[in-house]
């Protein structure tokens, strides 16, 4: 990889994903930049700021593993369910390069808190609870999910378990948040070790001590806060600063990202025909309309059945 990127500065910065591989450390990673499509999705709710971080943070997670998928159409969805906290639900999902998130929490016991109290730890923001992380495959319309508790200091720590006990695929996660005042800004870094190919059976108990496993998880780990989230670094400036030493970093086109809703007429007449007349009667207006609120955007559609 050259000293002199060949893609374009504006096409390095925020909202998008730089896929990229270490051919002769059997390694692939991506790396990503969040802004003007994080904004857009938090502005949906009034959300307290510890849960904006957590919202950004759960962005960043679902950009990185979305963009692991290479069919069009498929989708991943990353989901938390607990009870006993300040957060009950999360859910965020990417598919074909649109991302959105959504948070439900409990806005009168954030109110009773002092800002020393609010950071915090999974446990401390969930209770007791799991995050499921779900891959629909399009084409051969098949599912795959694993679940692991909501254990740990943040999001990617828990994400991490997911791939060590469902994927069986060392992984490396690094997640960085920045907020000021009504701005905020995220990035991180996925790094995994495949030795036998994308396709092939990793067996974790004999590669996490893999020497070329070793030198990219404390190359990869180096990355710094603020190169993260450092507007004028570019993706592929960052990825020199990492791996400049290695013989071949191979890179592949920017994905670019936007903020991704469902919510239109016609996905809700499908959804909504599934319900038996009776309960569709209690749930229409006088205009007989029926009024949906989407959680994910905060729209609310009028929806004539």
């Amino acid at each position: 990889m050259s000293e002199d990127p060949t893609l374009p500065r504006e096409d390095t910065g925020f909202d998008r994903v730089l896929a990229f591989s270490l051919p002769n450390r059997h390694a692939r990673g991506r790396v990503v930049r969040l802004g003007p499509v994080l904004e857009t999705v938090l502005s949906a709710h009034a959300y307290p700021p510890v849960v904006k971080h957590l919202l950004a943070e759960a962005l960043v997670m679902t950009s990185l593993m979305g963009s692991l998928l290479k069919e069009e159409g498929a989708q991943l969805t990353i989901q938390a369910q607990a009870e006993g906290g300040l957060v009950d639900m999360m859910v965020c999902d990417y598919r074909d390069g649109e991302v959105r998130g959504y948070v439900h929490f409990d806005a009168e016991k954030f109110a009773d808190m002092q800002d020393e109290e609010l950071q915090l730890d999974l446990p401390a923001l969930f209770g007791t609870g799991y995050l499921a992380i779900t891959f629909d495959l399009a084409a051969t319309k098949k599912r795959y999910q694993g679940v692991v508790p909501l254990e740990g200091a943040s999001l990617a720590d828990a994400c991490e378990a997911y791939f060590a006990q469902s994927e069986q695929v060392p992984t490396l996660l690094r997640i960085s948040v920045r907020s000021n005042g009504e701005r905020c800004m995220a990035g991180g870094l996925l790094m995994q070790f495949l030795p036998d190919g994308e396709e092939g059976q990793a067996r974790l108990h004999a590669q996490e001590d893999h020497p070329d496993w070793e030198h990219v998880s404390v190359m990869a780990g180096s990355v710094q806060r603020d190169e993260l989230l450092d507007p004028v670094l570019t993706l592929e400036e960052l990825l020199w600063r990492l791996f400049h030493e290695e013989d071949e970093v191979r890179v592949e086109p920017l994905v670019l990202l936007q903020r991704g809703c469902r919510c239109t007429v016609e996905h809700y007449k499908t959804i909504l025909s599934r319900f038996p007349e009776d309960q569709l009667a209690d749930m229409r207006e006088e205009d007989g309309t029926i009024p949906v609120d989407c959680a994910f955007c905060s729209k609310v559609l009028n929806i004539p059945v």
